[in-house]
């Protein structure tokens, strides 16, 4: 591994197009698993100017079933779509939650899909589809995430707490940011450069107003960046282009799904690439994503790795693994094929060997939880109550006592 280098990630806040939309998705696996804890759904937002589209396939007892909606049901729908808008605070004439056209597109889970899913006779619950995950932590952040991308997300999520709070009045809901670390003999040094672009209130795009802007960005990152990463080497290119007054879905036009490397791990780590919004968790790409995280997180806790990756492999409608790996990149206490049986032992007891069923139940994923998880990334943040109980680091001990 090299010791000294420069490493960057990015951030987007929960105005951007593409967060709005996993947004809306998320909150209708909500409102799904709300009503029937045993749903299917796989559902995509498109969000471009006054228009919110859904499109996929679900599946829910007294809400759709044989082809039919239950009364209500599509205008439970839409009124979560527009809270949704509502809540993240677009009231502009290009994107109003009261003003714009919506449109749903949802339909019948394919037949065949479920034959391979569901749990029949003797066969258990399948994989929702092939594919490979990865679970990342690293001892950067006291959350064990990548630092670069840890204080990317906190940047945003401060701005958006004092734009609803009325603080800072002059931001609009749509922002993107970035954080460059150099890093000596392997451990954060300094920040580099900082990127934050901002849509913002008619005017502050110049002089003092501008100016107004720009300090309370900088104040932002004061605020929440280690003072030791901070000096006048530091580079800020706060709204480079200029103005950034249209923004939003009414700026670009949002799908589901585009942000994965926001939502894990900032490039820090490979991704599989399957996206994780608008997916119950019968669908590995966000179950068993969750998962892996759950073990790598627990791996660093223990001490037994500064950094740790794990990789999970399905294919559709088999329940268990194809496969598992474990690698420290040559921080690990123990070998790391020692290691690998012991996360493998500890994931046969807590998580069912990771087959879809035993991660679902064991993480406790079939429930409304996901609508948080769909700004300011899925890991590293605080487990609280029944939601991100994959970041919980309650195997740590059983990790070491595994490893012997």
């Amino acid at each position: 591994m090299r010791s000294d280098y420069l490493f960057t990630s990015e951030s987007v806040s929960e105005g951007h197009p593409d967060k709005v939309s996993d947004q809306i998705s998320d909150a209708i696996v909500d409102l799904f698993l709300s009503k029937d804890p045993e749903a299917r759904i796989a559902c995509e937002t498109l969000t471009t100017t006054q228009k919110v589209v859904l499109a996929g396939e679900i599946r829910c007892k007294g809400v759709y079933e044989n082809g039919q909606w239950a009364p209500g049901a599509l205008e439970e729908i839409e009124a979560t779509v527009r809270q949704v808008v509502k809540d993240i605070g677009y009231e502009q004439d290009g994107f109003h939650w009261q003003t714009l056209e919506f449109s749903n597109n949802l339909h019948g889970q394919s037949a065949h899909i479920a034959q391979g899913v569901d749990a029949a006779g003797n066969k258990d619950e399948g994989a929702g589809d092939q594919g490979i995950m990865f679970g990342f932590a690293c001892d950067e952040t006291p959350d064990l995430m990548p630092a670069t991308l840890d204080y990317s997300h906190k940047i945003l999520e401060r701005m958006a707490a004092d734009r609803h709070s009325g603080t800072a009045p002059f931001l609009e809901p749509d922002a993107k940011s970035q954080v460059t670390l150099r890093f000596k003999d392997g451990k954060v040094a300094a920040a580099t450069a900082i990127v934050v672009s901002t849509q913002h209130k008619k005017g502050y795009d110049e002089g003092a107003k501008e100016a107004e802007l720009h300090a309370y960005v900088k104040k932002v990152v004061a605020d929440l960046l280690p003072a030791s990463l901070l000096s006048d080497e530091t580079v800020y290119h706060i709204n480079p282009t200029g103005s950034f007054e249209i923004g939003g879905p009414d700026g670009d036009a949002g799908l589901t799904g585009r942000k994965i490397i926001v939502d894990t791990y900032g490039g820090a780590s490979p991704h599989g690439g399957g996206a994780f919004s608008g997916k119950d968790p019968t669908k590995v790409d966000r179950s068993a994503a969750y998962a892996t995280r759950y073990l790598a997180k627990n791996v660093v806790a223990a001490g037994l790795a500064k950094r740790c990756t794990i990789q999970v492999a399905y294919a559709i409608g088999v329940s268990k693994p194809l496969s598992l790996y474990v690698d420290t990149h040559g921080t690990g206490t123990v070998d790391d094929a020692r290691l690998e049986a012991a996360v493998a032992k500890v994931a046969a007891d807590a998580l069912g060997g990771l087959t879809p069923r035993g991660i679902r139940e064991g993480l406790g994923l079939n429930k409304p939880i996901y609508r948080p998880s769909a700004a300011y990334g899925h890991f590293g943040r605080k487990p609280n109550g029944d939601f991100f109980p994959w970041e919980k680091t309650d195997l740590a001990d059983k990790l070491k006592s595994a490893v012997g």
